[in-house]
Order: structure tokens, then C-alpha cells, then sequence
């Protein structure tokens, strides 16, 4: 079975927690939710996946796809 190339940042009993998809464990855990989110932001961007933000109650916030998969990728504004 392949890993998976997709992280979420949710609640964690010590903080906040970055968890890659279908992993046991956290691939770390923060104190703040803005810490959890940059490291997520790292590991997804590495790994040209997704990365989704879930708020205290565990319901997606928000999500962003890096990588060569990015349905929405920046639009450069040169012309």
C-alpha cells in the first residue's frame, strides 16, 4: 500500500496535531494551532499533497492542494 501524500491539522489531548492520512500517530504535535498549520503547510508542500485545517470540533475549516495535483494552482498575473 502506497502512504499517503495528504496531512490534516486537527485537535490533539496536547495541543494541536499534524497527521498524515491513514498514519497511527501524529507527525508532531504544537501547542498552537498556527505552529501545527505551518509544519502541515511544510510536510504537504514536500510532498505535493493536500493539506486540510480542521477547527476544535474536528469539522474541515479549510483545505489546499500543493504540488503538480493542484486543481486550483495560482494564477501568474503577468501579461
Amino acid at each position: 500500500m502506497s502512504k499517503s501524500k495528504n496531512y490534516s491539522v486537527g485537535p490533539h489531548t496536547e495541543g494541536w496535531q499534524v497527521k498524515r492520512d491513514r498514519a497511527d500517530r501524529a507527525s508532531s504535535v504544537h501547542d498552537k494551532k498556527a505552529d501545527a498549520v505551518d509544519a502541515g503547510k511544510h510536510l504537504a508542500k514536500e510532498s505535493g499533497g493536500e493539506l486540510r485545517i480542521k477547527g476544535q470540533d474536528g469539522k474541515i475549516q479549510n483545505s489546499n492542494t500543493y504540488g503538480p495535483h493542484d486543481p486550483n494552482p495560482p494564477k501568474d498575473m503577468k501579461h
